[in-house]
């Protein structure tokens, strides 16, 4: 599995991507960790089928003691149904994620790691010394979901929202932005079902300071390459995939 540093400063921000020991038939998926001082959240920390590949990759970074806390933007298995795993090896760590999806998400095992469920207002987490923000990104595509925001690193995790589905070998970064565009069209044609959720997102997240936007799947966006997917995102009639 791939792992890149993507912010360093008192705190880290990694991305674990493009396991080729993946099988086939999973999608390919975007793992990112947040640490600050001797604490840790792993977002959307991923399937069970790469349980294994996450936790050796992360091991040789940080030790299993310093990671503190899981966050799970929705309920879908590609994000969170390796929580029964990660509830053995990190059995006092706090799991935060939609209050909503509280009772399906248990079905993945929950017996022991505390359950944070948040309101569909948002929050807070303090990890160490940063502070990260939970940004409400109802219906984007999950009716209770939820990006995460640091405004000191600028960085803006958002889930399903700007993913692409491609070949893991492919590059970690947007290299062409409008090329890029077809590799996304019909993910958020089929899987977001409201231009109103939509506009309620892009009206939210246009008032905060972002230099790189992380997605669950496909590439990573950085700095122009933001506004361009808002703008493409706006003009973009969601929701009609199935009429095709």
């Amino acid at each position: 599995m791939e792992a890149k540093l993507l912010f360093d400063d008192k705190h880290q921000w990694y991305v674990f991507a493009r396991d080729p020991t993946k099988p086939d038939k999973i999608i390919d998926t975007n793992q990112y960790m947040v640490v600050s001082g001797n604490e840790s959240v792993i977002l959307d920390p991923g399937g069970i089928e790469i349980f294994s590949s996450m936790l050796s990759t992360i091991l040789k970074f940080i030790p299993i003691e310093q990671v503190t806390h899981l966050f799970a933007s929705h309920q879908d298995p590609d994000i969170i149904s390796s929580l029964g795993m990660w509830d053995q090896v990190i059995p006092n760590a706090k799991l935060y994620t939609p209050n909503l999806w509280e009772g399906f998400i248990r079905h993945f095992g929950c017996e022991n790691i505390e359950f944070c469920g948040i309101e569909d207002g948002g929050g807070q987490l303090t990890i160490g010394d940063s502070v990260l923000h939970f940004i409400p990104a109802h219906y984007m595509h999950s009716s209770a979901n939820f990006n995460v925001y640091d405004p000191v690193a600028k960085i803006l995790f958002s889930g399903d929202i700007g993913a692409a589905l491609e070949p893991q070998d492919s590059s970690l970064y947007i290299e062409d932005f409008d090329s890029h565009c077809d590799k996304m069209r019909f993910f958020h044609q089929r899987w977001m079902p409201s231009n109103a959720a939509k506009m309620n997102w892009l009206n939210r997240v246009r008032k905060l300071d972002i230099e790189m936007m992380l997605p669950q799947h496909g590439r990573i966006f950085r700095g122009k390459e933001i506004e361009q997917f808002f703008d493409w995102f706006e003009a973009l009639e969601v929701g009609s995939a199935i009429n095709s």
